[in-house]
């Protein structure tokens, strides 16, 4: 069978904290993942199993997929093809929406509750406010969408579901997760980075996934992809790209880039390029 996969991703002008991405007849599979963004979209056909938060949930047409940045996640259609769409939104732009929604501040922002929702009116309203982006409609007309969609979306999830309870990650962990950060560009050793925060190999591998939903490797690909989208938005070039954050060749960063966006390097910077 002939793969007949069309992908698109465009920002909108009147609102440029939004990233829209537009998948049909994709068979396409995701490794385990994160954002940086809020995301949420409809499924628009096929069915699949999306995984969020180590929780597990058979999902299709018209349902209204949620997800938090750095929630760790796949999305993967069953046999067969799907069509979706999907937006990702500024963290801190959207938090800024949500004071207003929710009547309170204490926090920069408020994760969804849900992993996921079901009915018409979800559908319809975001429908909408998928079609006022890509219609260039008016910033006030979009932005009163999106209003209108965060109020039905955190309404429904404080009326049905128990919020989660924060949860306070081991010292040892953010440690960990920080020298991850600081040495990208290179790999660090499982041994070396278990020396650092003092505890085994084992320990570390265990303990990291529990509270991290990813193995310390996995973790940092994740926050290497992360931080290449942002540099090819940017236009750096991807050789330099590749290098600046450790890949081993240029194979390497290719298909690690592929298994989490479905797209090459190259053709994600394309869509935002002149």
């Amino acid at each position: 069978m002939v793969k007949s996969t069309h992908l698109n991703i465009m920002r909108p002008t009147q609102l440029p904290q939004i990233e829209a991405r537009i998948a049909t007849r994709s068979e396409v599979c995701y490794n385990k993942h994160s954002h940086d963004e809020f995301s949420f979209g409809i499924i628009d056909a096929g069915s699949a199993r999306y995984d969020n938060r180590s929780r597990h949930h058979p999902i299709g047409r018209g349902d209204l997929v949620t997800i938090n940045p750095a929630d760790i996640h796949a999305c993967n259609p069953h046999q067969g093809q799907w069509s979706y769409r999907m937006l990702f939104v500024d963290t801190l732009w959207l938090g800024k929406m949500q004071h207003e929604v929710l009547g309170r501040d204490t926090l920069d922002y408020y994760a969804f509750v849900a992993d996921f929702e079901r009915g018409q009116r979800f559908r319809t309203q975001f429908e909408a406010l998928f079609d006022a982006l890509l219609n260039d409609s008016s910033s006030l007309s979009a932005e009163t969408l999106l209003y209108e969609l965060l109020e039905q979306l955190y309404g429904h999830a404080q009326r049905h579901t128990t919020p989660r309870a924060s949860k306070t990650v081991p010292h040892y962990l953010l440690r960990a997760r920080e020298k991850l950060f600081d040495e990208i560009d290179r790999s660090v050793g499982l041994e070396v980075l278990a020396q650092e925060v003092g505890v085994s190999r084992y320990h570390l591998i265990r303990s990291f996934k529990q509270w991290f939903g990813l193995s310390p490797h996995a973790y940092l690909m994740d926050e290497r992809i992360k931080r290449a989208k942002q540099m090819l938005k940017q236009g750096t070039p991807i050789v330099d790209t590749s290098l600046a954050l450790g890949f081993a060749d240029q194979a390497h960063f290719q298909r690690s880039f592929k298994s989490r966006i479905a797209l090459t390097p190259k053709k994600y910077q394309s869509f935002f390029t002149l």
